[in-house]
């Protein structure tokens, strides 16, 4: 039963990575796709650093709300850096292209992180919160010290 389920989800994964590829008719829309999902999940993510910063108060139903909005945005840019899309207006660096799989590997962290920081706001501790921001903001920029030009 595992076994065919791991099947169906690797198959489900590829379908859905090719549809995402084929839905950019040039490199530009898929820039501008990866660049505007990142600047949302940057938005909401920037409303929990506040919080956990202590720049604004800690409010768990806004920190559950911005966490869940960061689930869903970490899952769509990365469909965006196919092939081509390494020239133009982009802050990406080749490195994306050259180490693939490490990049993938980055993203899969943030992806997991941000899932664990959801769960964490969802209890309404403060605490538990600002633990899993930090894991979550380590990945961040991780990726961004690793993949994005200054």
């Amino acid at each position: 039963m595992k076994k065919t389920i791991l099947t169906l989800i690797a198959i489900s994964a590829t379908f859905i990575s090719f549809s995402a590829s084929a839905q950019f008719a040039k490199p530009e829309d898929a820039i501008k796709y990866r660049k505007a999902a990142l600047t949302v999940t940057a938005a909401h993510f920037g409303r929990m650093g506040a919080m956990a910063q202590g720049k604004v108060a800690f409010d768990a139903k806004s920190a559950a709300e911005n966490a869940e909005i960061v689930v869903n945005m970490s899952k769509l840019p990365w469909a965006a850096f196919g092939e081509g899309t390494d020239v133009g207006e982009t802050k990406a660096k080749p490195e994306i292209w050259k180490q693939n799989a490490k990049f993938k590997e980055a993203a899969e962290k943030f992806q997991a992180e941000s899932v664990k920081l959801a769960a964490a706001a969802k209890t309404g501790k403060e605490d538990a919160f600002k633990a899993a921001f930090s894991a979550t903001a380590g990945a961040c920029k991780s990726c961004h010290d690793d993949f994005r030009a200054k």
